[in-house]
């Protein structure tokens, strides 16, 4: 990717759009039981994670939660292979072995793809640590949701990036519901941004249906970073249009309430601010959309073609290299003792 004053807006209009058409054919082929297990859609949130990719350098580091398949896109992992880890297939960005919640690209400095609520936000501090003490001017951008604020991992994580003083901005994509509940009722705080005072850490609520609201503020966060090395929190303020998962109905929300948030998509609010100034045509969205719709599509086939993992690759990246056949190999051994033994106790 450019630079980012060099990012053209059409082109990160055009990433929103494939991240749109990717996560309603990942809809479509889990309903189509292509796709098992858990997967979470970021259909309604685009301008969050595209904004803060267009703000940062092709080396900084970023991590989030399980809701990621927008953010493997926005890094630069290519739609096959996202949708080849879906379908499990060896092609797959984690080799088709980590599924929807463990999107994983080393390449491009996107560090997961977390399963557990929070318990990614300290690898975070982690990768920030590690920029500090190699005297790197990188940055770590680190994505959660509201739900996570309430764990104990992310409060000790605040505490050491705030201690260390390490280049990292926490980003809670504040999508209102934390699963099926309400963020009013989860915490007790009126603003999520307020968590980060606590530790002494600067933060700031931002518009996160507006790309360029997210992009700016994100900017000036990092450049702040840069000059000198400090956490920050920002709380974006989104609304995703499906549920929590694919299982989950949304029975908890109003049709009202999903209709006025449909009305402020990310997507139809930069096209018409692209518009408005010259930038950008209908017939050029129109074929910004005809061409992410023909790359999901081929995706698609692309996932259907690859091979399945080899079954002798089940432990992979479970232990360490050999630790598998020689736990085995020492287990066998014990096992034999212990029979050996037992049975000269018996005689």
């Amino acid at each position: 990717m450019q630079p980012v004053e060099q990012r053209d807006e059409v082109e990160m209009l055009s990433m929103m759009l494939l991240i749109r058409r990717f996560e309603e054919r990942a809809s479509q082929q889990y309903q189509a039981q292509k796709i098992g297990g858990f997967c979470h859609l970021y259909i309604g949130q685009e301008a969050v994670v595209t904004g803060a990719i267009a703000a940062i350098r092709d080396d900084d580091y970023i991590i989030t939660a399980y809701r990621d398949h927008a953010h493997a896109l926005a890094r630069g992992t290519t739609a096959d292979a996202c949708m080849a880890e879906l379908f499990g297939k060896v092609t797959g960005c984690s080799r088709g072995l980590g599924g929807s919640m463990h999107f994983f690209d080393k390449k491009h400095h996107m560090y997961g793809g977390h399963a557990i609520v929070a318990a990614h936000v300290p690898l975070g501090v982690g990768l920030a640590f590690a920029i500090k003490y190699r005297g790197e001017d990188r940055v770590t951008l680190c994505f959660f949701g509201d739900g996570a604020i309430n764990q104990g991992s992310f409060h000790e994580a605040l505490n050491l990036a705030a201690l260390y003083k390490l280049p990292i901005v926490f980003i809670c994509e504040n999508n209102l519901f934390a699963m099926g509940t309400s963020v009013t009722r989860s915490t007790s705080l009126r603003q999520i941004v307020d968590r980060a005072e606590g530790y002494d850490i600067p933060g700031e609520i931002v518009d996160g249906m507006n790309f360029r609201e997210v992009r700016d503020k994100v900017a000036e966060v990092v450049d702040s970073i840069r000059k000198e090395s400090h956490p920050a929190f920002l709380e974006m303020r989104t609304y995703r249009y499906r549920g929590h998962s694919m299982s989950d109905p949304a029975s908890y929300r109003t049709k009202q309430e999903l209709e006025k948030y449909r009305l402020d998509d990310p997507i139809t609010r930069l096209r018409a601010q692209l518009t408005r100034e010259g930038k950008l045509t209908n017939e050029q969205f129109d074929l910004l959309d005809k061409q992410a719709k023909e790359t999901v599509l081929a995706s698609v086939k692309f996932a259907e073609k690859s091979p399945q993992p080899p079954l002798d690759t089940l432990y992979d990246y479970t232990y360490a290299n050999g630790a598998a056949a020689q736990s085995a190999t020492k287990n066998s051994d014990e096992s034999q003792r212990l029979e050996s033994t037992t049975g000269q106790q018996g005689r």
